[in-house]
């Protein structure tokens, strides 16, 4: 089992977290050197789409652009980038709510039902039913992956320290290490900003504290 975040992995971290943020000049030198590390054109794509459900459609598609616009530039280099696998059809004979309730149970550990969810049914479905369903349901992207690019999102942000604190937990509960969501943050205090790797730093901190 790896122990250290890979280079494609590593890779990740940047181009969530300006996409994020909508740092464009960020995002572009970030995408540049993803396709560099290893990541695939439909792996970045997957993880730009992704993104609209924690950042918006408007960063989702404005990082898609850019990105566009740098296989663009590529191409007229006479650069080939891989365009890697397409996600799998759906599988007959299940939902979206039913594929997401299962995927969302595996990510966090244990059902999530109550407070919020009691509260507003609505988004409760939304979650379960689209982004675990939908989006986290595709094959052409791992899970670690996702969580990768979604802690990144996440710090990349301001208020939604709740949610980071969560997906750090689900990252754990997908089987990145201790060490390895060190290295996250370390990323993002060298590529992003000192302040974004702090808070992962500082959950990170927490959460070790917390165990018995």
């Amino acid at each position: 089992m790896n122990t250290t975040l890979s280079n494609r992995q590593q890779a990740i971290v940047p181009i969530a977290a300006f996409a994020a943020s909508g740092h464009m000049p960020g995002l572009k030198m970030a995408l540049h050197d993803g396709l560099g590390s290893g990541l695939t054109v439909n792996e970045i794509k997957e993880i730009l789409v992704q993104l609209y459900a924690y950042a918006g459609f408007p960063r989702s598609l404005n990082a898609l652009g850019a990105f566009q616009q740098v296989l663009g530039e590529r191409e007229a280099k006479g650069i080939r980038d891989e365009p890697g696998k397409e996600a799998s059809p759906v599988p007959a004979g299940t939902t979206s709510l039913e594929r997401g309730t299962k995927v969302q149970t595996t990510l966090a550990g244990a059902p999530v039902k109550g407070g919020l969810m009691d509260f507003a049914p609505a988004i409760d479905e939304f979650l379960k039913a689209h982004l675990f369903g939908d989006i986290f349901g595709r094959d052409n992207l791992d899970w670690q992956s996702r969580e990768i690019a979604t802690v990144s999102a996440l710090a990349s942000m301001d208020g939604v320290e709740s949610q980071l604190r969560a997906h750090c937990r689900i990252s754990r509960n997908v089987g990145l290490t201790a060490k390895q969501m060190q290295d996250l943050a370390a990323v993002l205090r060298a590529k992003v900003a000192e302040s974004t790797g702090k808070k992962v730093d500082v959950i990170l901190e927490e959460e070790d504290n917390r165990q018995p």
